[in-house]
């Protein structure tokens, strides 16, 4: 019979709770977009499961054009969850106060992402899309 060795060390540094807690961030910034387009789906008579107001709703009524603009702001951030992931954890395993600081602005610079796209002017918002970047 083989023998199956198991290692004993820590697979983690120490600091390793840091990057935990800052993709805790990544999921509560979800969780308040959510919301938030949730709560403008309402204001703009939106019904499920129509994704996006239609061209002529969004031109008619800025409700439903600043529906659109949260909506779109909260999936562009569900497009790049999987990478602020992946390279958090992976970056964590080697820099960990970085790998955390760097999710935690990504966080941050998100929430300022919704709340200026969401005004219904998109334009106003390309100051914080580039600022977002660096932190992935």
């Amino acid at each position: 019979m083989s023998t199956i060795y198991v290692p004993t060390g820590q697979l983690t540094p120490p600091s390793f709770s840091w990057v935990a807690a800052s993709l805790v961030s990544v999921a509560i910034v979800l969780q308040w977009q959510r919301i938030s387009v949730g709560n403008a789906r309402k204001k703009a008579s939106i019904p499920y499961p129509q994704a996006y107001a239609e061209k002529a709703e969004q031109e008619s009524s800025m409700d439903a054009k600043i529906f659109n603009c949260k909506q779109r702001a909260h999936q562009n951030t569900l497009e790049n969850v999987p990478e602020v992931i992946l390279t958090t954890l992976i970056g964590g395993l080697r820099y960990p106060i970085f790998a955390a600081a760097a999710c935690g602005f990504w966080s941050v610079t998100r929430i300022l992402y919704m709340i200026r796209y969401g005004t219904g002017e998109p334009k106003k918002v390309f100051v914080f899309l580039f600022r977002s970047y660096p932190g992935i």
